[in-house]
């Protein structure tokens, strides 16, 4: 059969991609994995050492919410409905005197993300520096994301003001990239380690969801609305010399990043401005399941290659909850099981999509379980608006 005999189309209007099956499946033997030594060594190495979260304070089912806004439409009930999601935390519009929510402006909303944001971040970074061991004091580098509002000063000047946090730490903040975007920042502060061994370093993803909302009778705005929570979630990242494993057990050392953006599903998922309801709105396309799925094998791949390791080997995968689509498409085109997603589907079945910080949440739950054994190996995986897929390997 000629290499290319095989193609899988999908197209939606102003989506379409087209995925070569014959690239994307092709062999990948043991053998073959062998000839390739296990990472180049290096001087210094990145170390997770602690992790934490934190939400709003108000927790709803998908029927509270129906309820509460009064949705009777029966097509946007299923899908609240039918989204594998029990609750979520979110900050509702307070209700006026005859009972209904009130309406809020986009100036509402932003003000809502600067204080929820603020707030569920303050909560995330100390539960993460408690898990690590370390202080306010400690910090210096703070990476911040998020995605669900626009703040000038960011996050990070605005927590080192709050906390007290040293004026001369470093920082950075990442604003727009979405959901895949705390693994961009943690890229980017595994980095800042190797460069700055012993200095502690962490990630901070913080999204207020329900400051990004539009009310509406379309099925666009109930996708969005069904589906997002609020959360917070902190990663503390040290550097240290190659090999050494002392004061970090159970800790995983970040090895490598891969990325995939699939540049002809660009508008597949975007945040933009709606000018009938005058303010901003997420847009996700129908068929970006299938178009994560169809690339999350070529981004797994390239992950792994020329460390000698195949799929089977990693005994943890930490996917980003992104809805029980997403989740299922990534699930079968990497030959996963449920057990192997359940962190995942936990995420989502007890917080929704929180966004950037979704993986960290499935990260603690793993780690709580306390059945990581020294040596196995993990991958983490996002998935946002580019669109794309980013991944990274880690080892305890």
């Amino acid at each position: 059969m000629a290499k290319h005999a095989k193609v899988a189309e999908m197209r939606k209007e102003d989506l379409r991609v087209t995925v070569d099956i014959a690239n994307t499946q092709r062999p990948y033997d043991r053998a073959l994995a062998a000839e390739f030594p296990i990472l180049p060594p290096t001087p210094y190495e990145s170390t997770i050492v602690g992790v934490g979260t934190a939400s709003s304070a108000s927790s709803f089912s998908q029927q509270d919410l129906l309820d509460t806004f009064a949705i009777s439409d029966p097509k946007i009930r299923s899908v609240f409905l039918n989204s594998a999601i029990r609750r979520r935390f979110l900050e509702l519009p307070l209700p006026a005197p005859d009972g209904t929510r009130s309406l809020e402006t986009q100036a509402d909303l932003l003000d809502r993300h600067k204080r929820l944001a603020v707030d569920m971040g303050m909560r995330a970074l100390q539960a993460c520096l408690d898990d690590a061991g370390a202080s306010i004091s400690d910090i210096r580098h703070l990476c911040c994301v998020t995605s669900t509002g626009f703040l000038t000063p960011g996050l990070s000047a605005l927590l080192i003001r709050e906390l007290g946090i040293d004026r001369h730490c470093s920082r950075t903040d990442i604003v727009g990239m979405g959901c895949n975007a705390g693994l961009n920042a943690l890229n980017v502060v595994s980095s800042w380690s190797v460069a700055n061994p012993g200095e502690l370093a962490v990630v901070l993803c913080t999204e207020a969801c329900s400051a990004a909302y539009v009310l509406d009778s379309t099925m666009r705005t109930a996708v969005v609305n069904s589906l997002f929570g609020d959360g917070a979630a902190a990663l503390a990242v040290v550097g240290r010399p190659a090999g050494d494993s002392l004061g970090a057990p159970g800790r995983p050392r970040i090895l490598k990043f891969a990325s995939c953006i699939i540049p002809d599903a660009v508008d597949a998922m975007r945040y933009d401005w709606d000018s009938v309801q005058n303010r901003f709105s997420f847009f996700l396309d129908p068929q970006i399941p299938y178009v994560v799925g169809a690339h999350a094998e070529i981004v797994a791949d390239r992950l792994l290659a020329n460390t000698g390791l195949l799929r089977s080997d990693i005994a943890h995968w930490l996917v980003h909850a992104g809805g029980k689509k997403v989740i299922d498409a990534v699930t079968v085109n990497l030959g996963l099981n449920r057990h192997e997603v359940r962190h995942t589907t936990g995420v989502l079945r007890d917080y929704g999509n929180v966004s950037s910080g979704s993986f960290i949440f499935s990260y603690e739950r793993l780690q709580q379980e306390l059945v990581t054994a020294p040596g196995d190996y993990g991958v983490l995986m996002t998935m946002g608006p580019g669109s794309t897929i980013e991944t990274a390997l880690i080892q305890w």
